[in-house]
């Protein structure tokens, strides 16, 4: 049950990423989505929204979600 719900979150996170144009844009949707992979696995939702915000913020920088 945690395989399918983690993979296609991964996809939908991916595709809402692309969609920001700004830094907190991407924050906000990588903290969702780090929060709600880290409730899946059984982990900390916080410690994966801090986690996953940062991903979102520096995604752009290190090339991952350039348009």
């Amino acid at each position: 049950m945690r395989k399918t719900f983690i993979v296609p979150t991964l996809f939908a996170a991916a595709f809402a990423l692309s969609a920001c144009d700004t830094d907190a844009e991407r924050g906000l949707v990588g903290a969702g989505a780090g929060a709600a992979i880290s409730k899946a696995t059984g982990g900390d939702a916080l410690t994966g929204a801090v986690i996953g915000g940062a991903a979102g913020v520096f995604c752009d920088d290190a090339g991952v979600c350039r348009r």
